[in-house]
């Protein structure tokens, strides 16, 4: 008989598993984040305190281990084929044709698909769960990449095996695919790549597929993929006479299943369907490229057979390319909220794909140089799988096209553009430029920074919107009466947010520097200059031969850090920082013989008291030293609520594993 624990711990994945159904499955939840999270932190509680009741399927699960160091092979059960493509009514009538013939059947009813533009995966599920997900690869052996297909939310760990009873109850089954990222995640993606200074991935498809060959699954969950689902096969068969009864019980059984799906009585019911959502495919929030058309009848699909590479019962319908050509008017640098310049080409305005196309972007400069694109030239203008119109290739060159020079000041602002050697992005360096001023922002307020909690996007676009800061700085001069002016901003929210900006007065000056937003200068490298230099001036007056001379400082981040305490309006702002009574100089040390000196440290899950910044401000300036990654060289493991992978292997390791209590008595607190 179940214990009460074990009841407990069932009746929250069972509750989990639910809002998350809803939530990622059905779009529709019941529940706050909030709320989700408490029941997953009570969840992950139980499971740390009976580790002996974890099991493959809790959702705790879905992240976790160590990244891989390469992909298995494995054999697929039966061949993942392609499909064949038509480009034409006339084509896809053809397709009918051959169908009835070989059918015998005057009429033939199909299921109409949207053809979803991500990669196929292969799913297989044993006793009613997930063991493992495997690429299409080369449609005979994919890669095993199981660990990253358990962090998308959409598929389901478990199946209850009492719902496998409309498939006559198989012990293993599988379900095949398809893996997407939806555009918005895909947006924020490579607005992160950009800020990092990483390549931009060209469309969601390619993000899609270079996220699934990660190596470390805890990255793949960042990138909120989703899957739907198309195909179910028990001993290599479909279940069910009807596909469309197929996609049914899949969606029964809790699979996420694409809801524009159709069944067409005839062919030209299914005509009518490609053509309503050839228009209607601007309004999903994913890449489409076409309709998958497949025979209703599974019985036929034997009968109808296979070629060597695709099935004679299923078709893709592509839709048109979304391409025109078009005259270059003028070229222009464009500043992104990370303060990137992007080239971006102003176009006469040509149809493409049903909407009016006059600006397309031409990524960075190196891309403008493979092109050999002019102003004047007449050029290839893309939407497919693209988010933003892109130049595609040039035409027809211009006799008297003029080329594109990046500007050496920023159109937004006046202040200097800088471009950090073996780098291809521009950026501009002024930290108070109009055009990145929220970004700056948030990054300043951030919990690594400045830590002014409560300071979130939503009140950063009201404070610049409506004029109120124009610079960092102008956080401290902020007053209760201003903010509490703002929407969702009452009295006592006003009076909380300004406890926090005081708060952060005290930071030191690590958080300072990081915080600027100086190029390239992280964290880590924000706390080796704070400790070389001992001041902000003293940092801002290095040379670029006294700044390489720091430890782990290369020419290009010294290069950046020049460059940023050149440009002027950066020196007003750090004066109006200094006046605000932010720490300038680093802390002088309270003890002549730092009681950590030497000791490297780890942090894990959440301590009672502090948060992990203020629990490595502490270490630090104890003379110790924190690191991301547990190894040999660990000194000690502090440990707080719900830890992650780094306790197991600390474990492995015989690191000294303490808790808050017994780091806070190394510190002689």
């Amino acid at each position: 008989m179940p214990t009460q624990v074990e009841t407990e711990i069932e009746r929250l994945r069972e509750e989990i598993r639910r809002h998350e159904y809803l939530y990622y499955v059905l779009n529709q939840p019941q529940i706050s984040d909030e709320e989700f999270d408490r029941l997953m932190r009570r969840l992950q509680d139980l499971e740390r305190e009976h580790p002996e009741l974890v099991t493959p399927d809790s959702p705790t699960q879905r992240v976790g281990g160590q990244p891989s160091e390469e992909f298995p092979k494995v054999r697929h059960s039966v061949p993942m084929l392609s499909l064949d493509n038509t480009y034409s009514i006339e084509e896809l009538k053809d397709f009918d044709r051959r169908v009835r013939q070989l059918s015998g059947r005057a009429q033939v009813e199909y299921v109409g698909e949207l053809k979803l533009d991500g990669l196929s995966m292969a799913l297989i599920y044993e006793d009613g769960l997930l063991t493992h997900g495997v690429t299409r690869g080369d449609g005979r052996i994919g890669e095993d990449v199981t660990p990253n297909v358990r962090t998308i939310r959409s598929v389901p760990l478990r199946v209850d095996r009492r719902k496998l009873a409309v498939w006559n109850h198989p012990r293993r089954f599988e379900v095949r695919g398809e893996v997407i990222m939806p555009v918005k995640a895909f947006e924020k993606l490579n607005a992160q790549r950009e800020a990092a200074g990483e390549a931009k991935f060209a469309n969601p498809r390619n993000a899609a597929a270079g996220t699934m060959r990660q190596l470390d699954p805890k990255i793949v969950a960042q990138r909120n993929l989703d899957m739907y689902i198309y195909q179910v096969l028990v001993n290599g068969r479909p279940p069910l006479a009807r596909h469309w009864d197929v996609l049914d019980s899949l969606e029964h059984l809790g699979f996420k299943v694409n809801p524009h799906r159709r069944l067409c009585a005839s062919f030209g019911e299914l005509l009518d369907y490609i053509r309503e959502w050839e228009s209607k495919r601007e309004s999903l929030d994913y890449e489409i490229d076409g309709i998958v058309v497949k025979v209703n009848d599974t019985q036929l699909w034997e009968e109808l057979g296979y070629t060597a590479k695709s099935p004679r019962w299923a078709v893709a319908y592509k839709y048109p390319a979304r391409q025109a050509t078009t005259r270059v008017i003028n070229i222009r640098a464009q500043v992104g909220r990370t303060g990137t310049l992007t080239p971006v080409a102003d176009l006469e305005p040509v149809q493409v794909g049903g909407v009016t196309v006059s600006h397309a972007t031409l990524h960075n400069i190196d891309e403008i140089e493979r092109l050999g694109v002019r102003i004047g030239d007449r050029v290839l203008v893309q939407r497919a799988g693209e988010v933003i119109p892109q130049v595609v290739k040039v035409v027809e060159h211009a006799p008297d096209g003029r080329p594109f020079r990046m500007p050496k000041t920023c159109p937004a602002c006046g202040g200097d553009v800088f471009r950090a050697e073996g780098e291809v992005a521009y950026r501009c360096v002024n930290a108070a430029c109009p055009a990145r001023l929220k970004e700056s922002l948030l990054h300043f307020a951030g919990r690594r920074a400045m830590n002014i909690d409560g300071l979130g996007e939503a009140l950063v676009d009201q404070l610049v919107e409506r004029g109120m800061v124009k610079d960092a700085a102008d956080l401290y001069r902020l007053t209760p009466e201003q903010l509490a002016g703002l929407e969702r901003m009452g009295e006592k929210s006003a009076a909380n947010l300004i406890r926090e900006i005081e708060k952060s007065r005290q930071a030191d000056l690590a958080r300072v520097i990081f915080a600027i937003g100086i190029p390239f200068v992280g964290e880590r490298t924000a706390q080796l200059l704070a400790d070389h230099f001992g001041s902000l001036d003293a940092l801002a007056k290095a040379a670029q031969a006294e700044l390489e001379a720091v430890p782990e400082i290369g020419p290009k981040t010294a290069r950046g850090i020049t460059e940023f305490f050149r440009e002027k309006r950066n020196q007003q702002l750090l004066e109006k920082l200094r006046a605000a009574g932010l720490r300038f100089e680093q802390r002088k040390a309270k003890q002549t013989q730092p009681p950590l000196e030497g000791k490297r440290f780890v942090l894990t899950g959440t301590l009672p008291n502090y948060s992990r910044e203020q629990a490595r401000e502490m270490i630090e300036d104890a003379g110790g030293r924190v690191t991301g990654s547990v190894s040999k060289k660990t000194d000690y493991l502090v440990v707080g609520s719900e830890p992650g992978s780094k306790l197991e292997k600390a474990r492995q390791l015989g690191i000294k594993i303490i808790d808050e209590k017994e780091l806070l008595r190394l510190l002689g607190k």
